[in-house]
């Protein structure tokens, strides 16, 4: 069993940054593409990026391509999510994922192992 712990959300203004982390734990090491989506109040989860098993294929939404950067340390525990030139658009809550193949896909229904959530909100 995966469990995934976020943290690094909160208020920001527009044009700040922000830098999010995902703390993986339990599971196989190494087995694991992972990525983050987000939702906003009213709308279906997205995806946003993902980060592949190996490391050596990273994907991005359309939407924040050249302002957010995904990357994972080493160990391959942690996800971290750095986020720049924020919208208030991208408000929404950000979820950690971990997918158990070599890549992410951008299907929510295909994610397993989700972590609880942590709230993004850009000001105007």
């Amino acid at each position: 069993q995966v469990r995934l712990v976020e943290s690094g959300g909160g208020l920001v203004q527009a044009g700040g940054s922000l830098r999010l982390s995902c703390a993986a734990s339990g599971g196989t090491r190494n087995k694991y593409a992972m990525g983050w989506f987000r939702q906003a109040p009213g709308k279906e989860r997205e995806f946003v990026t993902a980060i592949s098993r190996s490391d050596n294929t990273l994907d991005y939404s359309d939407s924040v391509i050249g302002r957010f950067t995904i990357s994972r340390d080493n160990a391959k525990t942690t996800v971290h999510l750095q986020m720049n030139s924020l919208k208030p658009e991208d408000t929404a809550v950000y979820y950690c994922a971990a997918h158990d193949d070599v890549l992410m896909g951008r299907r929510a229904d295909r994610i397993v192992y989700w972590g609880q959530g942590t709230q993004v909100t850009v000001s105007s």
